[in-house]
């Protein structure tokens, strides 16, 4: 979807030739002249519309206006999660017209939420068309973005334009059959990355992987006829002696659960047991569009959790990267196994902060359902910037607790700990678990079970948490920067991605 920004008031709005314009209304929008203003007036008068949040009124070739199709959509108190609900109430309704080109237009107290509006446009919009070439491409193709003044708003539009742009790698990736998105597909796509500017890729297999010591993560991979891969990116936006931010994404690219084989009903759903790896390789792409002044690390462990005369069994004890022993009572809590690996490894990256991003445990599905990511951190500072990047984004998180005692159950016998502990609290006990690796450094742990995709009729990856993630580095580099030392010139009146 191509992406535009323009100066554009309800006035010129009249003449703008378009497949549809969205007019975001809100309570409080200031009063204006010209036929669009007439036409509210009429609309609300007479009871047709009101700009309640989600509220919509639609128009075919309305008089005066150059645009095929007019959509009111009230936009409530003009707060973030209106402006979405709003926008994909609008897209929603016009989905069944030939609507290729959308111009939304934003008044001043809206002209903050661009990102949240061009999501919900690509959200609402969006195909999958991999492996599907019967289904047609997208709904919209070009998406224009209307503002009284551009130039106050290009900060905002370059965060659209490079958040769209990560969670729409992050959603085909998610959405990938495993047969087409092995850890070597992904390897791939990460390697593909490195043709930006300022990206590395170095991929690790199974010999250099051993050569690690990384035993906890070969583990798991060993009944496998995919090979593991080891994926490391570098985002360099600083100076090298900056501390980076390493992200850590889970990459098992299909989950069987191993010996402690998963039931058959619903089990394709673990295609999506990557999203976290994917969250991570939709972020750099996001961080290649927007070019902040910070250094990212990502790590992606991938490989397949399968059953066979190699699988890991219950019972095992592996030895992981760190030293620690760990014994196995079920071959099912692999994540955990594999980025424990990861977190040693990041170690060496001396970082200001880890955070890792994983499909972890349903229990965290349970305790929080589909709208918040379990969030678990060491750091307070970490946990209160993530929370308010989740917040300005709309990709929610919720604090959870690592009180020391919720690792009691994950006491072994057999080796220094267990891979999992008794039902109860299930997330934490997997973040205790994770925890006992990342004391080195500010860590911050995201459960994303229940929301990195979606089942039922709207099955699919959501691409969650890149706007959350990116939100979160964004807001890091502009902490970091030095002062402005000359004023920079004014962008011109349009601007397109």
């Amino acid at each position: 979807m191509n992406l535009e920004l323009q100066t554009l008031t309800w006035a010129q709005a009249a003449s703008v030739s378009t497949d549809a314009l969205i007019v975001l209304v809100s309570q409080k929008s200031p009063k204006n002249t010209g036929v669009l203003a007439t036409m509210l007036a009429q609309a609300e008068k007479t009871g047709d519309f009101s700009p309640a949040a989600g509220q919509c009124l639609m128009w075919w070739k309305p008089p005066g206006l150059q645009a095929q199709r007019l959509v009111f959509a009230g936009v409530g108190e003009g707060r973030a999660q209106d402006v979405r609900q709003a926008v994909t109430a609008a897209v929603t309704a016009l989905k069944k017209t030939k609507t290729a080109k959308i111009t939304i237009c934003l008044q001043d107290e809206l002209a903050s939420h661009l990102a949240i509006a061009a999501q919900a446009v690509a959200d609402a919009s969006y195909i999958y068309t991999a492996t599907k070439p019967s289904a047609k491409a997208s709904l919209v193709t070009k998406l224009t973005l209307g503002v009284p003044d551009s130039s106050k708003s290009s900060g905002a539009f370059a965060v659209a334009k490079a958040q769209l742009a990560g969670v729409a790698l992050a959603r085909e990736w998610g959405n990938r059959p495993a047969n087409h998105a092995t850890p070597s597909d992904l390897a791939n796509a990460a390697k593909a990355l490195a043709k930006h500017p300022r990206i590395s890729c170095q991929v690790l297999g199974l010999k250099e992987v051993t050569r690690l010591g990384m035993g906890s993560f070969a583990s798991v991979a060993q009944a496998s006829a995919e090979p593991l891969k080891f994926i490391v990116l570098e985002y360099k936006g600083a100076a090298a002696s900056q501390a980076p931010v390493v992200l850590i994404g889970k990459g098992i690219t299909f989950d069987t659960g191993g010996i402690s084989l998963k039931p058959g009903p619903g089990m394709d759903e673990m295609k999506f047991d990557m999203c976290g790896a994917a969250s991570v390789l939709g972020t750099f792409e996001a961080l290649a569009q927007a070019k902040p002044q910070l250094n990212v690390v990502g790590l992606i462990p991938a490989c397949e959790n399968m059953p066979g005369g190699k699988a890991l069994k219950p019972g095992d004890v592996v030895t992981s990267m760190s030293g620690q022993t760990i014994e196995i009572l079920n071959t099912d809590a692999e994540g955990r196994l594999i980025l424990c690996d990861a977190l040693t490894y990041a170690k060496r990256f001396k970082p200001s902060a880890v955070i890792d991003i994983a499909t972890l445990t349903g229990a965290c599905v349970i305790a929080l359902g589909h709208l918040r990511t379990g969030l678990y951190a060491t750091d307070e500072d970490l946990a209160r910037k993530l929370s308010e990047a989740g917040d300005h984004s709309l990709d929610l998180n919720w604090r959870m607790p690592l009180d020391d005692e919720y690792a009691e159950g994950l006491k072994s016998n057999f080796a220094d700990v267990a891979n999992v502990a008794d039902r109860a609290a299930g997330s934490v006990t997997a973040a205790k678990f994770l925890h006992r690796f990342a004391k080195d450094f500010p860590w911050a742990h995201m459960d994303i079970a229940g929301t990195a995709w979606k089942s039922g009729a709207a099955k699919g990856a959501t691409g969650r948490p890149v706007p959350s993630l990116l939100a979160y580095l964004l807001a890091e580099a502009d902490h970091a920067k030095p002062a402005k030392s000359a004023k920079t010139s004014k962008p011109a009146k349009t601007q397109r991605a």
